[in-house]
Protein backbone atom coordinates (compact mmCIF):
# COMPACT_ATOMS: atom_id res chain seq x y z
CA UNK A 1 0.00 0.00 0.00
CA UNK A 2 1.37 3.37 -0.98
CA UNK A 3 0.68 5.79 1.83
CA UNK A 4 1.92 9.12 3.18
CA UNK A 5 0.96 10.02 6.74
CA UNK A 6 -0.10 13.53 5.83
CA UNK A 7 -2.36 12.51 2.96
CA UNK A 8 -5.72 10.78 3.21
CA UNK A 9 -6.17 8.63 0.14
CA UNK A 10 -9.61 8.15 -1.33
CA UNK A 11 -8.13 5.78 -3.92
CA UNK A 12 -5.40 3.47 -2.58
CA UNK A 13 -3.23 1.98 -5.28
CA UNK A 14 -1.84 -1.48 -4.53
CA UNK A 15 0.96 -2.58 -6.84
CA UNK A 16 2.29 -6.13 -6.74
CA UNK A 17 5.21 -7.09 -8.96
CA UNK A 18 5.84 -10.61 -10.14
CA UNK A 19 9.50 -10.32 -9.18
CA UNK A 20 11.62 -8.11 -6.89
CA UNK A 21 11.82 -4.43 -7.79
CA UNK A 22 13.74 -4.06 -11.04
CA UNK A 23 15.67 -1.12 -12.46
CA UNK A 24 13.32 -1.39 -15.42
CA UNK A 25 10.41 0.00 -13.35
CA UNK A 26 10.83 3.71 -12.72
CA UNK A 27 8.71 5.96 -10.54
CA UNK A 28 8.61 9.38 -8.93
CA UNK A 29 6.13 11.01 -6.58
CA UNK A 30 5.69 14.45 -5.10
CA UNK A 31 3.24 17.02 -3.73
CA UNK A 32 1.58 19.02 -6.49
CA UNK A 33 -1.85 20.45 -7.26
CA UNK A 34 -2.65 20.36 -3.55
CA UNK A 35 -2.30 16.60 -3.39
CA UNK A 36 0.07 13.69 -3.90
CA UNK A 37 1.04 12.86 -7.48
CA UNK A 38 2.93 9.87 -8.83
CA UNK A 39 4.20 8.66 -12.18
CA UNK A 40 5.36 5.11 -12.77
CA UNK A 41 6.33 3.24 -15.95
CA UNK A 42 8.17 0.25 -17.36
CA UNK A 43 11.09 0.44 -19.78
CA UNK A 44 12.03 -2.57 -21.87
CA UNK A 45 15.67 -1.53 -21.51
CA UNK A 46 17.42 -0.19 -18.47
CA UNK A 47 17.84 3.50 -19.40
CA UNK A 48 18.02 5.44 -16.13
CA UNK A 49 18.96 8.76 -17.75
CA UNK A 50 16.05 8.58 -20.19
CA UNK A 51 13.74 7.53 -17.36
CA UNK A 52 14.87 10.44 -15.17
CA UNK A 53 14.24 12.92 -17.99
CA UNK A 54 10.78 11.46 -18.65
CA UNK A 55 9.84 11.51 -14.96
CA UNK A 56 10.98 15.13 -14.70
CA UNK A 57 8.95 16.03 -17.80
CA UNK A 58 5.90 14.32 -16.28
CA UNK A 59 6.22 16.31 -13.07
CA UNK A 60 6.69 19.49 -15.11
CA UNK A 61 3.41 18.70 -16.87
CA UNK A 62 1.59 18.63 -13.53
CA UNK A 63 3.21 21.98 -12.70
CA UNK A 64 2.23 23.47 -16.05
CA UNK A 65 -1.42 22.52 -15.67
CA UNK A 66 -1.51 23.77 -12.08
CA UNK A 67 -0.01 27.12 -13.16
CA UNK A 68 -2.73 27.39 -15.80
CA UNK A 69 -5.77 26.26 -13.82
CA UNK A 70 -5.25 26.80 -10.10
CA UNK A 71 -7.39 29.43 -8.39
CA UNK A 72 -4.76 29.55 -5.64
CA UNK A 73 -2.19 31.01 -8.05
CA UNK A 74 -2.89 34.69 -8.67
CA UNK A 75 -1.10 34.67 -12.03
CA UNK A 76 -2.96 31.65 -13.41
CA UNK A 77 -5.17 31.96 -16.45
CA UNK A 78 -8.24 30.93 -14.51
CA UNK A 79 -7.55 33.59 -11.86
CA UNK A 80 -7.48 36.19 -14.62
CA UNK A 81 -10.81 34.84 -15.86
CA UNK A 82 -12.32 35.08 -12.38
CA UNK A 83 -11.06 38.62 -11.97
CA UNK A 84 -12.13 40.03 -15.35
CA UNK A 85 -14.61 37.81 -17.22
CA UNK A 86 -17.62 39.70 -15.81
CA UNK A 87 -16.10 42.97 -17.06
CA UNK A 88 -15.29 41.88 -20.61
CA UNK A 89 -14.74 38.61 -22.53
CA UNK A 90 -11.37 37.06 -21.77
CA UNK A 91 -9.23 35.55 -24.51
CA UNK A 92 -7.92 32.22 -23.24
CA UNK A 93 -5.71 29.41 -24.48
CA UNK A 94 -7.18 26.66 -26.62
CA UNK A 95 -6.37 24.20 -23.85
CA UNK A 96 -8.37 26.00 -21.17
CA UNK A 97 -11.17 26.73 -23.63
CA UNK A 98 -11.42 23.03 -24.50
CA UNK A 99 -11.59 21.96 -20.87
CA UNK A 100 -14.24 24.59 -20.11
CA UNK A 101 -16.26 23.19 -23.01
CA UNK A 102 -16.00 19.68 -21.56
CA UNK A 103 -17.02 20.96 -18.13
CA UNK A 104 -20.08 22.77 -19.45
CA UNK A 105 -21.11 19.76 -21.54
CA UNK A 106 -20.95 17.68 -18.37
CA UNK A 107 -23.09 20.31 -16.61
CA UNK A 108 -25.76 19.85 -19.27
CA UNK A 109 -25.55 16.04 -19.11
CA UNK A 110 -25.93 16.08 -15.31
CA UNK A 111 -28.63 18.78 -15.22
CA UNK A 112 -26.31 21.06 -13.26
CA UNK A 113 -25.02 18.57 -10.69
CA UNK A 114 -21.56 19.33 -12.08
CA UNK A 115 -21.11 23.10 -12.05
CA UNK A 116 -17.74 24.85 -12.17
CA UNK A 117 -19.38 28.06 -10.91
CA UNK A 118 -19.86 26.40 -7.48
CA UNK A 119 -16.78 28.36 -6.43
CA UNK A 120 -18.90 31.51 -6.27
CA UNK A 121 -19.83 30.11 -2.84
CA UNK A 122 -17.11 27.50 -2.45
CA UNK A 123 -14.26 29.97 -2.10
CA UNK A 124 -15.64 30.91 1.34
CA UNK A 125 -14.90 27.43 2.70
CA UNK A 126 -11.47 26.84 4.22
CA UNK A 127 -11.20 23.29 5.51
CA UNK A 128 -7.73 23.69 6.96
CA UNK A 129 -8.88 26.63 9.05
CA UNK A 130 -12.26 25.00 9.77
CA UNK A 131 -14.09 27.95 8.25
CA UNK A 132 -17.43 27.89 6.45
CA UNK A 133 -19.87 30.54 5.24
CA UNK A 134 -22.97 31.35 7.25
CA UNK A 135 -26.53 31.09 5.90
CA UNK A 136 -26.66 34.79 4.94
CA UNK A 137 -23.37 34.54 2.99
CA UNK A 138 -24.64 31.50 1.10
CA UNK A 139 -27.99 33.13 0.35
CA UNK A 140 -26.23 36.22 -1.03
CA UNK A 141 -23.85 34.32 -3.32
CA UNK A 142 -25.91 31.29 -4.35
CA UNK A 143 -27.57 33.11 -7.29
CA UNK A 144 -24.11 33.32 -8.89
CA UNK A 145 -23.85 29.50 -9.01
CA UNK A 146 -25.20 28.77 -12.46
CA UNK A 147 -23.09 27.23 -15.23
CA UNK A 148 -25.44 28.80 -17.83
CA UNK A 149 -23.96 32.18 -16.95
CA UNK A 150 -20.53 31.07 -18.19
CA UNK A 151 -20.46 32.07 -21.87
CA UNK A 152 -17.97 30.60 -24.32
CA UNK A 153 -17.37 32.18 -27.72
CA UNK A 154 -15.72 29.56 -29.89
CA UNK A 155 -14.92 31.80 -32.83
CA UNK A 156 -13.20 34.35 -30.57
CA UNK A 157 -11.93 31.72 -28.08
CA UNK A 158 -13.15 33.79 -25.16
CA UNK A 159 -15.02 33.24 -21.91
CA UNK A 160 -17.24 35.73 -20.14
CA UNK A 161 -19.57 35.82 -17.14
CA UNK A 162 -23.04 37.35 -17.29
CA UNK A 163 -22.91 38.45 -13.63
CA UNK A 164 -20.24 40.16 -11.53
CA UNK A 165 -19.39 38.13 -8.45
CA UNK A 166 -19.18 34.82 -10.30
CA UNK A 167 -16.18 32.52 -9.92
CA UNK A 168 -15.30 29.24 -11.58
CA UNK A 169 -13.09 26.42 -10.35
CA UNK A 170 -11.94 23.34 -12.25
CA UNK A 171 -11.13 21.38 -9.09
CA UNK A 172 -13.71 18.74 -10.04
CA UNK A 173 -12.07 17.93 -13.35
CA UNK A 174 -8.50 19.30 -13.55
CA UNK A 175 -6.70 16.49 -11.72
CA UNK A 176 -8.27 13.90 -13.99
CA UNK A 177 -7.27 16.03 -16.95
CA UNK A 178 -3.71 16.30 -15.64
CA UNK A 179 -3.17 12.53 -15.35
CA UNK A 180 -4.65 12.06 -18.82
CA UNK A 181 -2.14 14.58 -20.19
CA UNK A 182 0.77 12.91 -18.40
CA UNK A 183 -0.21 9.56 -19.91
CA UNK A 184 -0.25 11.17 -23.36
CA UNK A 185 3.28 12.37 -22.69
CA UNK A 186 4.37 8.83 -21.73
CA UNK A 187 2.75 7.36 -24.83
CA UNK A 188 4.56 9.91 -26.97
CA UNK A 189 7.83 8.72 -25.43
CA UNK A 190 7.08 5.11 -26.37
CA UNK A 191 5.92 3.87 -22.97
CA UNK A 192 3.44 0.96 -23.05
CA UNK A 193 2.95 0.20 -19.35
CA UNK A 194 2.55 2.71 -16.54
CA UNK A 195 0.29 5.00 -14.59
CA UNK A 196 -0.17 8.56 -13.45
CA UNK A 197 -1.95 9.51 -10.22
CA UNK A 198 -3.08 12.83 -8.77
CA UNK A 199 -4.93 12.36 -5.49
CA UNK A 200 -8.02 10.29 -6.19
CA UNK A 201 -7.53 10.23 -9.95
CA UNK A 202 -5.47 7.55 -11.66
CA UNK A 203 -4.92 6.78 -15.33
CA UNK A 204 -3.49 3.34 -16.09
CA UNK A 205 -1.59 2.73 -19.34
CA UNK A 206 -1.68 -0.87 -20.53
CA UNK A 207 -1.50 -3.57 -17.90
CA UNK A 208 1.00 -4.62 -15.23
CA UNK A 209 3.13 -6.74 -17.53
CA UNK A 210 0.53 -9.40 -18.44
CA UNK A 211 -1.42 -8.92 -15.22
CA UNK A 212 -3.97 -6.26 -14.29
CA UNK A 213 -3.28 -3.48 -11.85
CA UNK A 214 -5.10 -3.95 -8.57
CA UNK A 215 -6.77 -0.77 -7.36
CA UNK A 216 -8.26 -0.66 -3.88
CA UNK A 217 -11.13 1.63 -2.88
CA UNK A 218 -10.69 2.65 0.73
CA UNK A 219 -13.26 2.31 3.45
CA UNK A 220 -14.63 5.85 4.07
CA UNK A 221 -14.40 5.29 7.84
CA UNK A 222 -10.89 3.79 7.92
CA UNK A 223 -8.02 5.03 5.77
CA UNK A 224 -6.15 1.77 6.37
CA UNK A 225 -9.02 -0.50 5.30
CA UNK A 226 -10.10 -1.51 1.80
CA UNK A 227 -13.77 -1.57 0.85
CA UNK A 228 -13.18 -3.48 -2.40
CA UNK A 229 -10.52 -4.12 -5.02
CA UNK A 230 -10.67 -3.71 -8.78
CA UNK A 231 -8.53 -5.44 -11.41
CA UNK A 232 -7.92 -2.87 -14.16
CA UNK A 233 -5.96 -2.52 -17.39
CA UNK A 234 -5.77 0.57 -19.60
CA UNK A 235 -8.48 2.36 -17.63
CA UNK A 236 -8.99 5.50 -15.60
CA UNK A 237 -10.40 5.45 -12.08
CA UNK A 238 -11.48 8.40 -9.95
CA UNK A 239 -12.87 8.51 -6.43
CA UNK A 240 -14.55 11.46 -4.74
CA UNK A 241 -14.95 11.12 -0.99
CA UNK A 242 -16.16 13.21 1.92
CA UNK A 243 -12.99 12.36 3.86
CA UNK A 244 -10.44 14.12 1.66
CA UNK A 245 -10.91 17.69 2.89
CA UNK A 246 -13.27 18.16 5.79
CA UNK A 247 -13.78 19.17 9.39
CA UNK A 248 -16.39 18.23 11.95
CA UNK A 249 -18.26 20.88 13.91
CA UNK A 250 -20.85 20.01 16.54
CA UNK A 251 -21.05 16.49 15.18
CA UNK A 252 -21.66 17.60 11.59
CA UNK A 253 -19.21 16.85 8.76
CA UNK A 254 -18.35 19.74 6.46
CA UNK A 255 -16.47 18.58 3.34
CA UNK A 256 -15.39 19.99 0.01
CA UNK A 257 -18.01 18.45 -2.32
CA UNK A 258 -20.72 21.09 -2.46
CA UNK A 259 -24.21 20.96 -3.92
CA UNK A 260 -24.65 23.66 -6.57
CA UNK A 261 -28.31 23.79 -5.52
CA UNK A 262 -27.71 25.01 -1.96
CA UNK A 263 -23.99 25.77 -1.61
CA UNK A 264 -23.61 23.26 1.22
CA UNK A 265 -21.69 19.96 1.51
CA UNK A 266 -23.63 17.06 0.02
CA UNK A 267 -25.13 14.71 2.60
CA UNK A 268 -25.91 11.01 2.37
CA UNK A 269 -22.98 9.85 0.20
CA UNK A 270 -19.53 8.91 1.51
CA UNK A 271 -17.65 8.08 -1.70
CA UNK A 272 -18.13 7.59 -5.42
CA UNK A 273 -15.71 5.70 -7.67
CA UNK A 274 -15.98 5.90 -11.45
CA UNK A 275 -14.12 3.60 -13.87
CA UNK A 276 -13.82 4.36 -17.57
CA UNK A 277 -11.49 5.07 -20.49
CA UNK A 278 -10.81 8.77 -19.85
CA UNK A 279 -9.65 10.32 -16.56
CA UNK A 280 -11.07 13.77 -17.32
CA UNK A 281 -14.51 12.19 -17.52
CA UNK A 282 -14.08 9.85 -14.55
CA UNK A 283 -13.03 12.82 -12.43
CA UNK A 284 -16.00 14.94 -13.47
CA UNK A 285 -18.46 12.06 -13.20
CA UNK A 286 -17.32 11.09 -9.70
CA UNK A 287 -18.17 14.60 -8.50
CA UNK A 288 -21.43 14.63 -10.44
CA UNK A 289 -22.67 11.30 -9.10
CA UNK A 290 -21.71 12.30 -5.55
CA UNK A 291 -23.95 15.36 -5.87
CA UNK A 292 -26.78 13.50 -7.60
CA UNK A 293 -27.00 10.69 -5.06
CA UNK A 294 -27.11 6.92 -5.62
CA UNK A 295 -30.34 6.43 -7.56
CA UNK A 296 -30.00 9.33 -9.98
CA UNK A 297 -26.23 8.84 -10.17
CA UNK A 298 -26.45 5.17 -11.13
CA UNK A 299 -29.15 5.99 -13.67
CA UNK A 300 -26.79 8.56 -15.23
CA UNK A 301 -23.81 6.20 -15.36
CA UNK A 302 -25.89 3.45 -16.92
CA UNK A 303 -26.39 5.77 -19.91
CA UNK A 304 -22.60 5.79 -20.50
CA UNK A 305 -21.66 2.43 -22.03
CA UNK A 306 -17.95 2.71 -21.18
CA UNK A 307 -18.24 3.93 -17.57
CA UNK A 308 -19.08 2.19 -14.30
CA UNK A 309 -19.71 3.40 -10.75
CA UNK A 310 -19.44 2.23 -7.15
CA UNK A 311 -21.22 4.37 -4.55
CA UNK A 312 -20.91 4.04 -0.78
CA UNK A 313 -23.63 5.82 1.18
CA UNK A 314 -23.79 7.05 4.74
CA UNK A 315 -25.67 4.08 6.17
CA UNK A 316 -22.90 1.73 5.01
CA UNK A 317 -24.77 0.31 2.02
CA UNK A 318 -23.47 0.51 -1.52
CA UNK A 319 -24.62 0.67 -5.12
CA UNK A 320 -23.06 -0.62 -8.35
CA UNK A 321 -23.78 0.38 -11.93
CA UNK A 322 -25.30 -2.25 -14.21
CA UNK A 323 -22.01 -3.31 -15.79
CA UNK A 324 -20.40 -4.11 -12.42
CA UNK A 325 -23.51 -5.61 -10.87
CA UNK A 326 -23.68 -8.17 -13.69
CA UNK A 327 -20.12 -9.39 -13.14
Amino acid sequence: MLQLNYFRFFVILLVFFSKPASAEWFSLEGAKMGTRVEVQFWLDENKPEFAAELLAASMAEFDRIEALMSTYIGSSEISRVNNDAAIEPQKITAELFGLLQEALELSVATDGAFDISYDSVGYLYDFRKRQRPGPMDIAELLPFVNYQNVILNESEQTVSFTQPGMRINLGGIAKGYSVEQVIKLLVGAGIKYGLATAGGDTRILGDRRDKPWIVGIRDPDDEKAIFTRLALSNEAVSTSGDYERFFIEEGKRYHHILSPANGKPVEGVRSVTIIGPNATMTDGLSTSVFVMGPEAGIALIDTFSDYEAIIIVSDGSWFYSAGLASE
